[in-house]
Formats: C-alpha cells, structure tokens, sequence
C-alpha cells in the first residue's frame, strides 16, 4: 500500500485534538524519563551487587590480591562492547558498597527516603520536569546490602563515584544525592557544589523565610542560599575598595558567578533600574532562579552589616514585586551579601519587614596590586644582601 500525503485540509483540527496531542507527547516524554531509570537502576543495582560480592567473598582473601585485575579480564573478554569493568571502576563498586554499609547508614539511608517519599507529593515537585524521583517510592528503602537503596536509583553512576570519593559521611553524600536529583544536576555541576563545600554552607543563612514564606517554600529557600560566597574568581585593584568595584568585578565572569550563586539561578542584570515615582532606582545583581519561581534581588556590600542596608533591600524587594513580578510567580527574595556581620544585628533589623530576605557574606576577594608582606619583604632584602656580598667577593679576587 502506498504512502498518502496528509496535508492540512484533509483534516479538522479542534481544541480536542491539540489537548490530545499535547497529552501525547507529554506521555511519551514520561516513558523515555521512565525508560531511562529502569535502565540506569538496573546498571547500579549490578554494581552494587557486585561489590557487596567482593565485600562478601573477601575475595582478595580467597582468590588473591590480583583477583580484581583478573575479575576484570573476565567480564571485559565475555562482553567486549560493554562499558563499566574497568579495574578501577570494579574497585569504585567495593568502595561504594562499603561507604554505604558502615555502621550507622542504615537508619541514615531509611530517613533519606521517608524525608523524599514526603516532599515527592508536593506542588512544587510535581511541577518539575518529570524527574527522577517523582517516578521512585523512596519510602521503600531495601534493607542496606541486600539490595540497592531506591534512594541510589535517580543519579548516575559516575556521580556516585564523585560523591564516595570526596564526601566525608553518609550524610553528606546523601545531601549531594538529594541535590542531584532534585535539580537535574550534571556531573561537572555536582562537583563544583562539592567543591564549594555546598553541604556546610547551606540552609545556615541569617534569614525570616520561615515567618514570611510557606514551610515548602521557605525550606526550598534556604536549601538554595548559602551563608557564605566564596568571591575568589573576582579580583579589585585594590584592599579597600567599593561596591562599583565588587560588582565589576563579580560581573565580568558571570559564569563564575553563576556556578558560585548554585544551580538554578538566572543572570537578569547588573544595576537593574527600576522606576519608582519618577525616580530611577538600581539594584544591584538581580537573578530569577528558575527551580524557586521567583526574583532574588541582591545588595553587596564591601563593608560589615549594617542595619540600614536591610531597610534598602527591603525597597527594593517590594519595587520588584510591584514592578516586574508576573501573577504565577513567587513572592520576590532579598539577598543582602556582605564583608561580615553579627547575626543578632541582623535578626534585629528584621523585626517588622514583610519581605522574606537573608543575608550572607563573601571571602577571598582576590587583591591585583597587592604588595608583598613584610616577611617575602624581609626575604628579598636578604637575598640582595647575600648577592651583593657576594659581588663584592668576586671584585675583590679579581683585583687581586
């Protein structure tokens, strides 16, 4: 039977047909994300299994120190065109195995997943993109070493080997996981928040999310924010310098910025007016983070808190709401990032405002023109010293 050509006139195309063509591709989507777990969990549970075998076995015991070596001959020679049995990545599997299996993850690993099991029912997780987790019962935790933890199931493999080899606990790694999987994160995004150092620097800013914002939103926040920006991509002409300058300076790599302000966030502008009365007014940095649904306008400061700051933020805060927040958005958040702070001064300038803010600080501002200190200064000068003694040496014994 020959093929016919379907043009535009042969059919009636309704609001029925475009609602059922959009829940069509939307179901197909879903398989492939489904399809693609089922295999992923299927690749980790054979890793799992096979270094609880090594653990179990104590094959190094039994079989000799050269047994990985061997074991992975065998596996590669049987199935050539498979990926994954690399002496080093057999070894990664024993090393996974154990870091879970250690004293104590059991009941760590079984909270992980009822503390998932809970937020995987919320509006805002079933809005996301068909991730991962919506599509495992994270509540079902297998008894740890018999089976893979479901938990596990939503990352990659190569994840979970940047996560065992730099994490230090069990809770630790699981924050990666959950942070992995929550915000889609590829391999290079994970390892720059284990870089930052993003378990201990999250959820601790000085902030009031939780008494003008939703429990959800307010925990979402604060997963989101850190307490501390390490600014050492930045460099200023000199030590004291202002605002301007820490602005430029973040700004010219907004890459950088980007990957330092955490996953999700949006580069809207630098010194983004807004007009308030007639009057132009500047903010700052403002970013929209896509995962939160909502503005977060941000004041730098090159200075030690100050409470006046908080009452600017807090303009600014409302000038956006006002100005350019869309109906479907979330209230606007205020970020105030400064040199250092007391947090009773802050807690107390919050007493009173409406707007949901924290404020962090920064470190490692990176000095162009900086002089050498006083002990490379005293290094040098002896250096000379010694050189020019030894000049003089040389003169001598050639005059006479």
């Amino acid at each position: 039977m020959s093929n016919r050509k379907i043009e535009s006139h042969n059919i009636h195309i309704d609001s029925d047909y475009i609602n059922w063509i959009t829940e069509l591709k939307q179901r197909y989507r879903s398989a492939q994300v489904k399809a693609v777990i089922k295999v992923n969990a299927e690749k980790l549970q054979f890793n799992w299994l096979l270094g609880r075998d090594l653990v179990r076995k104590k094959a190094e015991e039994r079989w000799g120190t050269g047994v990985v070596e061997q074991l992975s001959l065998d596996l590669r020679r049987e199935f050539p065109n498979a990926d994954g049995f690399s002496v080093s990545n057999l070894w990664f599997m024993k090393k996974w195995y154990c870091f879970y299996t250690r004293k104590g993850a059991n009941q760590i690993l079984y909270q992980a997943g009822r503390e998932l099991a809970k937020t995987k029912s919320s509006r805002l997780d079933r809005e996301k993109l068909q991730q991962p987790v919506a599509e495992l019962d994270m509540a079902k935790l297998h008894q740890v070493g018999a089976e893979l933890p479901a938990i596990f199931a939503g990352i990659p493999w190569r994840h979970h080997v940047e996560i065992i080899t730099k994490c230090k606990s069990v809770d630790e790694a699981l924050f990666y996981i959950k942070k992995t999987v929550e915000q889609g994160m590829s391999r290079a995004a994970l390892i720059n928040c284990i870089k930052a150092d993003l378990y201990s620097h999250q959820g601790k800013i000085v902030n009031n999310f939780t008494e003008k914002l939703p429990d959800l939103q307010s925990k979402l926040v604060q997963d989101v924010l850190k307490e501390n920006y390490d600014f050492g991509f930045a460099t200023v002409g000199h030590e004291i310098y202002d605002e301007a300058e820490l602005e430029e300076a973040l700004t010219k790599n907004v890459t950088d910025l980007l990957l330092e302000m955490g996953t999700g966030f949006a580069f809207i502008g630098r010194q983004k007016e807004v007009l308030v009365g007639g009057r132009s007014r500047k903010i700052d940095l403002l970013f929209y983070h896509i995962r939160l649904r909502c503005f977060v306008a941000c004041e730098l400061k090159a200075k030690p808190f100050e409470p006046e700051f908080v009452g600017k933020l807090n303009f600014y805060v409302n000038a956006v709401d006002e100005l350019l927040k869309a109906p479907e958005d979330n209230p606007t958040i205020g970020l105030l990032i400064c040199s250092n702070m007391d947090s009773t001064d802050v807690q107390w300038s919050f007493r009173g405002l409406g707007t949901p803010m924290g404020v962090a600080t920064y470190n490692n501002i990176r000095i162009k023109d900086a002089l050498p200190s006083k002990e490379l200064l005293e290094e040098r000068m002896r250096l000379l010293q010694k050189e020019m003694h030894t000049t003089k040496r040389l003169i001598r014994k050639k005059g006479e």
